[in-house]
């Protein structure tokens, strides 16, 4: 049977309540040749079966096919919601929701637009809640105002004025691309560990249990127009000494003057979000897009180790060429790109330490806020 027959026989078992053999042949009619349709159909009969597990199984699939449909987003949303997923459905519906005109939705889908915007406005009140309590807890005393906002716009409740963060944007907080390294004390007593880091890290770089992995992870069912060509690739990767607060042990065992050193620095300190500290490996002539951080509440500390000359990085409007033993430290939520344009690996140590303008009060709202949602948004 050819693909085409395939499909009109498995609708025809749809139509006359056969969704057993709908299932079959399209998982069939898949196999022989995957297409976003197809899932998209097999998603849907499993679903009027009550399996709720595959059919969220085969929208993901057709997501990584196309990310940015609305249908299977709504889909998407909808399944997790049955799964009783609240938080994961709850920002499921907000992405669904950026891809329709909620003004004139299609006819079709405005009674499910409706329901989208219902259950994705509850998840905003449950989230808010959620922080508000957080805050209450970790100080003693409900948000200020400049906290609020900072709640809100996680929440999408309220919009940051200008583009930065992709979640957390704290108000007030000065966008400067590159900060004045007389900023921060440490930055000398980094450059001249240079040395010892670039010998833990060839340490690291020949052991057999180093582990490597992809700087850029999100999903297939993700849109990820901008990290479609880096994601999950060894382009781009990571040897991770502390990952979301937590030490990497095959690596870190390898760095105790690294780790020594980014022991003594404040670093934010969050549940299940941070602090980071990574060797960043970028491959021979490989480009990493322009793109913008999760938060404005830390910044990001570079420290270039084994640097071919040429290799550059861009920040706001400020392009500069890394060197081997010279730090910097940016906000990572202005807009930056980097480019390995010659034939050789590029590494450099990567760490994030709290923004200096934060005073401890803020901080432990901060701390508070990201944590109680740090399972949705990560850091």
């Amino acid at each position: 049977m050819n693909l085409n027959a395939m499909d009109r026989a498995a609708d025809e078992a749809a139509a006359r309540g056969d969704l057993t053999t709908a299932c079959s042949l399209l998982a069939e009619r898949i196999k022989q040749e995957a297409g976003f349709e197809p899932m998209l159909k097999l998603a849907s009969v499993e679903r009027a079966q009550g399996n709720i597990h595959r059919s969220l199984h085969w929208v993901d699939r057709a997501l990584s096919i196309r990310p940015l449909d609305l249908m299977a987003l709504l889909m998407r949303a909808t399944q997790l919601h049955a799964l009783g997923r609240e938080d994961e459905a709850g920002v499921a519906y907000g992405r669904a929701l950026a891809q329709c005109d909620r003004a004139t939705p299609p006819p079709m889908l405005r009674q499910i637009i409706t329901t989208a915007e219902e259950r994705y406005g509850q998840w905003q009140v449950r989230q808010s809640a959620a922080f508000t309590q957080a805050v209450i807890e970790a100080t003693g005393s409900p948000p200020d105002s400049d906290v609020r906002l900072f709640i809100d716009t996680i929440c999408h409740i309220r919009e940051p004025h200008r583009a930065g963060p992709s979640h957390y944007c704290y108000p007030g907080l000065p966008e400067i691309p590159f900060y004045p390294a007389e900023r921060f004390h440490w930055l000398e007593e980094l450059e001249a560990l240079t040395p010892v880091i670039t010998g833990e890290l060839e340490v690291l770089l020949a052991s057999r249990d180093a582990a490597s992995v992809a700087y850029v992870q999100y999903p297939d069912s993700m849109p990820l127009e901008q990290w479609a060509t880096l994601n999950h690739s060894p382009d781009w990767s990571a040897l991770h000494l502390i990952e979301k607060g937590r030490s990497v042990h095959a690596n870190a065992r390898h760095c105790p003057a690294t780790l020594g050193f980014l022991q003594r620095l404040p670093q934010p300190d969050i549940p299940g979000a941070g602090p980071n500290a990574m060797f960043s490996l970028l491959a021979p002539g490989t480009h990493i897009p322009p793109h913008t951080g999760v938060s404005n509440t830390r910044l990001v500390c570079h420290l270039p180790l084994l640097v071919p000359n040429g290799c550059w990085f861009r920040a706001g409007e400020e392009r500069r060429e890394w060197r081997a033993g010279k730090a910097w430290v940016f906000d990572d939520t202005v807009d930056h790109e980097a480019m390995n344009p010659t034939d050789r690996l590029r590494v450099i140590l990567i760490f994030d330490i709290w923004h200096p303008d934060l005073d401890d009060g803020a901080r432990d709202a901060i701390r508070a806020i990201i944590a109680a949602g740090g399972h949705v948004h990560g850091l």
